[in-house]
Order: C-alpha cells, then sequence, then structure tokens
C-alpha cells in the first residue's frame, strides 16, 4: 500500500462537474492499493498518517500533526501509485489489485483515518474520472509505502 500526503491549505474532488468532496487546512492523501495489502497496512499506514508532524507549531517549525492542528483530509484512491516503470516507457499497472479487494481496502482505510482523526474524511470516487485541485502548502509532500517499514 502506498500513499503519497499533500499538506495542503486546501483540497477537493470534483467528478462529472461536481464537487464531491472539500476540504480546508489538512491532508490530501492518494492512496494505491497492491493486490496482498491488507489490514495490518491499513493500520499502520492511518497510523503513519494521522500522526505524522509536518504542521508548523508557534515557532514554525514542523512539529504537529494533522490531528493536532484539527485539519481535515481527503482521501483519493489512485491506482497509477502502484505502477512499475522498470522496463519500457509505457508503465504496468500490473501491481494495482483489483476492485473486488481495492475497494474494500480503500474504504477501510478512510473509515480508519476518520477514526484517527476524530472527524469525516473526504473521499473521491473509486474508478471515476476524478478532477483533484490542491494547494498545495509549504509544499510538503511526503510518500509512504507499507512495504518499507523498516
Amino acid at each position: 500500500m502506498r500513499v503519497v500526503i499533500q499538506r495542503v491549505s486546501s483540497a477537493s474532488v470534483t467528478i462529472d462537474g461536481q464537487v464531491r468532496s472539500a476540504i480546508g487546512q489538512g491532508l490530501l492523501v492518494l492512496l494505491g492499493i497492491g493486490p496482498e495489502d491488507g489490514a495490518e497496512d491499513i493500520d499502520w499506514l492511518v497510523r503513519k498518517v494521522a500522526g505524522l508532524r509536518i504542521f508548523n507549531d508557534d515557532e514554525g517549525v514542523m512539529n504537529r500533526s494533522v490531528v493536532e492542528v484539527g485539519g481535515e483530509a481527503l482521501v483519493v484512491s489512485q491506482f497509477t501509485l502502484m505502477a512499475s516503470t522498470k522496463k519500457g516507457n509505457r508503465p504496468s499497472y500490473i501491481g494495482a489489485a483489483g476492485h473486488e479487494h481495492a475497494i474494500p481496502m480503500y474504504e477501510a482505510f478512510c473509515a480508519a483515518l476518520s477514526a484517527a482523526i476524530g472527524r469525516p474524511v473526504g473521499t473521491g470516487e473509486f474508478g471515476a474520472d476524478m478532477k483533484v485541485s490542491l494547494l498545495n502548502d509549504g509544499p510538503v509532500t511526503i510518500c509512504i509505502d507499507s512495504r518499507n517499514r523498516i
């Protein structure tokens, strides 16, 4: 399971011209799910995402989590995060989970993150053509892969 986390001043997801979800200050989380990912990946990643100290404290040092600043989260499924670019110039997405595995994992991740930060999490729509807008704050962008825990 892979995430790209962006600290944002605001972010939104639009589907078919309609805003599906929008947040203010917080985290935009792009989530890629592999076929081998399970509940332990969700638990570990949610703890990392909710606990990341990437928001400034009173001295301007990145020392606060999204929970500590009362921030929001928007989670967007992104199968392209599982791309392999080892061979040729056309990415292979064979490492991405199929819908039957990925959708329940995505929903479980969103529910767990919501519980961890103590507020509802905005979502996109799995498999939809989404337009994601964001105002990256910093910019601060962090990549985490649950397969690289050490």
